[in-house]
């Protein structure tokens, strides 16, 4: 065995033990830079964001109502007799004065007739009367007759005027109830069926009720509001049931119908009851509303919706930008160097998917609307594309 190492041979081991060091070295240097922690940039968050605009929003409070008709008149028969006839069908639409019912009018007649005859005879005596007095008062002037002719020929005259006064009131009696057996409508509209049959005993000593007639071309519909209501309008200078010429709009209404449809027409506020039920502390409205093809029905239910009130030039943002906490609401808000700020602001009523701000926030600011849930205040944002303005853009294109 060799014990001693030449020269050469020693130079060549510590050749291959320095490369082996450096070997090494440069392994550890490459996993400490591919293990080392990498400084992360925070990512940028991206948000959708709306301006704060001015509108004129509408508030609109919304109640039950019920459809009645704006006349409903009951026809009756004012004298006693048979019904003899009926010149209508149930529940069509009839004319003011049309002849609905005839009662027999034979006794009515007779009665006309007899108190005509009367009169006659009256207004004979009477001219006889006169006639006599004008003759006597020549022979009273030349003494041929006596002053108590003369008073009793007066008195005769006088007595026999009366007499054709009041027999010329039984015949306008006597005719006015011979009228009242040709029953008429007393206004135009729909009647119902018939409350009695042909050959019934109607009148005072009978039936007197013999159909109605409801008109509702035109009809009201009756609704409750709050005392709540009644002072916010107070507030705002509105006063229900009177028109105000000095307003660009008035308190109106629109109803839903049973299938959820929205009537075309609109309804004005004409009443307010003047005191408050305090049982329910409500109080009563009335609104009209035009019915020209008979589509609402008298004593159906409906939802009403009321125009309270109009804010002019209010500033508004969608509900969606809106966070409600203890301390309030507030919104986001980017500035100029495109920082989101936290602003608290006050609410007003809200008007579908969007409300009023009252305080807080100017015109033409822009708001967080979508993406505010990942912000903190200072914090720089990227602004994206709502889906509106995605779908408009995919439209030009």
């Amino acid at each position: 065995m060799r014990l001693f190492f030449s020269k050469r041979e020693l130079k060549l081991s510590r050749i291959r033990t320095i490369a082996a060091i450096i070997c090494m070295v440069c392994v550890l240097a490459t996993y400490w830079i591919l293990t080392r922690p990498q400084k992360v940039e925070p990512e940028i968050p991206t948000v959708i964001l709306e301006p704060a605009v001015k509108d004129d929003v509408e508030i609109f409070g919304e109640y039950v109502g019920r459809i009645r008709a704006q006349q409903f008149v009951e026809v009756r028969a004012r004298v006693e007799g048979y019904l003899e006839n009926m010149l209508f069908a149930e529940g069509t639409y009839v004319n003011k004065n049309q002849v609905l019912f005839v009662i027999n009018q034979d006794q009515y007649r007779a009665k006309a007739d007899k108190a005509r005859a009367q009169l006659k005879k009256d207004e004979a005596q009477a001219l006889k009367a006169e006639r006599d007095l004008k003759r006597i008062r020549p022979l009273v002037e030349q003494n041929a007759a006596s002053q108590l002719d003369l008073d009793n020929a007066e008195a005769a005259y006088e007595s026999a005027v009366a007499t054709v006064a009041m027999s010329e009131a039984d015949l306008a009696q006597a005719e006015l109830e011979l009228g009242y057996t040709v029953v008429r409508s007393p206004l135009s509209g729909h009647i119902s069926e018939r409350n009695v049959d042909l050959g019934t005993l109607v009148g005072p000593g009978g039936k007197s009720l013999l159909a109605t007639i409801v008109k509702s071309d035109t009809v009201l519909v009756d609704f409750s509001m709050t005392a709540l209501d009644y002072l916010k309008s107070k507030e705002r200078n509105i006063n229900l049931g009177q028109k105000d010429s000095t307003r660009s709009w008035q308190p109106n209404i629109t109803i839903t119908l049973a299938d959820n449809t929205v009537y075309p027409y609109k309804g004005f506020v004409d009443f307010a009851e003047p005191q408050v039920d305090p049982q329910t502390g409500t109080f009563s409205v009335r609104a009209e509303m035009p019915n020209p093809k008979q589509v609402l029905l008298p004593g159906q239910f409906t939802k009403v919706k009321l125009l309270l009130d109009v804010r002019e030039g209010a500033i508004v943002v969608p509900m969606k930008a809106i966070t409600i906490e203890k301390g309030g609401a507030y919104i986001y808000t980017v500035r100029k160097d495109d920082t989101v700020e936290k602003r608290f602001i006050e609410l007003g009523p809200e008007v579908g998917n969007r409300v009023v701000v009252e305080r807080g926030l100017a015109v033409g600011e822009l708001v967080v609307v979508e993406g505010f849930h990942k912000l903190t205040p200072g914090m720089k944002v990227r602004f994206g594309e709502s889906e509106e303005e995605i779908m408009i853009n995919a439209k030009e294109e």
